[in-house]
């Protein structure tokens, strides 16, 4: 089973944002509750594939989407950012 990992940010907007353009570029995402362990901002997380992560960094880089950062499992369950 391969890795999801999911970015948290710190407004709606963003994330709406994020949305839009990595489905545009055909990214297989889900729109995700945040965990309570993750602190943001808004409400609303995407998970992704680690597959695409080179992918969804190149998106956010050149369309300087605000994260508040990139987060995949930990040990216990919970979530550790990874970037």
């Amino acid at each position: 089973m391969e890795e999801e990992l999911l970015i948290a940010f710190d407004s709606t907007q963003q994330a709406l944002r994020a949305e839009m353009l990595l489905e545009y570029a055909e990214i297989e995402i889900d729109i995700f509750p945040t965990p309570k362990e993750i602190t943001a901002g808004c409400a609303m997380s995407i998970q992704f594939f680690r597959d695409a992560l080179s992918d969804v960094r190149k998106i956010v880089a050149e369309q300087n989407i605000e994260i508040r950062g990139i987060y995949g499992k930990d040990d216990n369950k919970g979530y550790e950012l990874i970037e």
